[in-house]
């Protein structure tokens, strides 16, 4: 993503939130052993816990700053609320959701291994995306695909903020301008479980 990891800023904040988040606490226990598999992993119900260069991409292209409020769509395991919680610190909020109820809790048990506070884990509602009532955020990762960007979920961006989510095979990062249009990148192929 950048000519330069060794300068760029961006880069080592999110190498500092995988140092500080091992991804071995967010696996079952039948897998934590390969929790330094470059790939998916399974963790039930058919989801699964993201390749972490896709997460470390995703991250990059979301720029979280210090202080941002972040909705996490698609929390599965909490590993990525976490890893947005270190980027946020704790000026910051991070809201996780996840549809599946036995990894909502999964993710929150995993969660409370770290002393972040400032973010927790929730039951999505089905058929509603993301949070308008707790918006608009800064930030917005989605870690599930969709075949186009859902318009509920960029109507709860602030102007100025970023979505990062996987388009149709793509991943797109989504800036909110100053009109409150979309302003959309698209980066590489992605596959994702789809987004419900």
């Amino acid at each position: 993503m950048s000519d330069s990891p060794e300068l760029d800023p961006i880069i080592q904040r999110v190498d500092a939130a995988f140092d500080a988040t091992p991804r071995a606490e967010f696996l079952p226990e039948k897998v934590r052993e390969r929790a330094a598999e470059d790939r998916p992993l399974p963790i039930g119900r058919n989801q699964t816990n993201s390749q972490p260069s896709t997460v470390h991409d995703m991250l990059y292209l979301l720029d979280v700053p210090e202080g941002a409020s972040v909705l996490d769509v698609g929390a599965g395991s909490g590993w990525t609320t976490a890893l947005l919680a270190a980027l946020t610190g704790p000026e910051g909020s991070v809201l996780g959701l996840e549809i599946e109820p036995e990894l909502v809790q999964f993710g929150q048990a995993n969660l409370a291994k770290f002393d972040r506070p400032w973010a927790s884990i929730a039951q999505a509602v089905k058929g509603k995306l993301g949070h308008a009532g707790k918006g608009p955020f800064d930030r917005i990762l989605v870690s599930a695909a969709a075949r186009r960007m859902p318009p509920e979920l960029f109507a709860q961006l602030r102007v100025g903020g970023v979505l990062v989510m996987p388009v149709a095979g793509q991943m797109w990062q989504v800036r909110k301008g100053d009109d409150g249009k979309p302003q959309i990148q698209r980066y590489g192929e992605y596959l994702f479980v789809p987004l419900r």
